[in-house]
């Protein structure tokens, strides 16, 4: 996505005033949280079993989905207040721009995160992608936050060129809780979208295909460092 001028691109925009001053979007892979990189190597006979004591460091799929796309951080630090048992959430914050508000509770009643009410982080970066691309915004993957959780969605950002607010749940038991400036809001990845659906099948698998489920699964067992050399490669 990202070659010459005339190559197609994904943009972010804001508006003058708040360039150098709200915090930028930043690639997914730029954005990997302390525990993630501090963790230490496990011995695993402390815990009585046979595993290897290899640590999610070694898991690609883990890191893989750590590093797609981008992450949308906070424009400006908020201060959240949760009451009530989760039911009353207020906001506030010293910047010059509206940073979060609410949506009616009757808009998601039922919804297993009641009685915490929907609320929106305010967003300042338009997102334009070339025709025939969405985007899929989602939580931080493997980044769970624990004072709120956003939530999932899909625009075309192809022909919605305006700022996407990202509506959220708080989460965490009553109290007073800042979210600094930069804090990950969601993890936007970009993707072409197909009008040709891909055809779906459920079946038995054949011997060859167990056989060479079995291949992948044992060389998996027998070289932490198998997926990343070989499967990954073919892609």
């Amino acid at each position: 996505m990202f070659g010459s001028a005339k190559a197609p691109r994904l943009s972010f925009l804001c508006a003058p005033e708040d360039d150098g001053v709200i915090a930028p979007p930043v690639p997914a892979k730029s954005h990997i949280p302390d525990w993630f990189r501090k963790l230490p190597p496990v011995d695993a006979t402390k815990y009585g079993t046979a595993d290897t004591g290899l640590t999610i460091k070694r898991c690609m799929p883990f890191l893989d989905a750590m590093m797609t796309g981008f992450i949308i951080p906070l424009a400006a630090t908020v201060r959240l207040e949760i009451r009530d048992n989760g039911a009353t959430v207020t906001a506030g914050w010293d910047f010059d721009k509206p940073m979060v508000s609410n949506h009616g509770a009757h808009q998601v009643e039922g919804h297993p995160a009641t009685p915490s009410p929907p609320c929106k982080f305010h967003n300042y970066w338009t997102i334009r992608t070339p025709k025939g691309w969405s985007c899929l915004f989602v939580p931080p993957l493997n980044r769970a936050n624990a004072v709120f959780e956003p939530v999932a969605g899909i625009v075309d950002t192809d022909t919605y060129r305006a700022p996407i607010h990202f509506p959220f749940f708080a989460r965490a038991p009553d109290g007073l809780y800042e979210l600094e400036k930069g804090t990950p809001l969601v993890q936007v990845i970009p993707f072409r979208r197909d009008t040709t659906a891909l055809p779906f099948e459920a079946r038995a698998e054949t011997a060859a295909e167990a056989a060479d489920r079995s291949r992948v699964f044992r060389n998996t067992l027998a070289s932490p460092g198998w997926y990343r050399r070989f499967a990954r490669a073919a892609r």
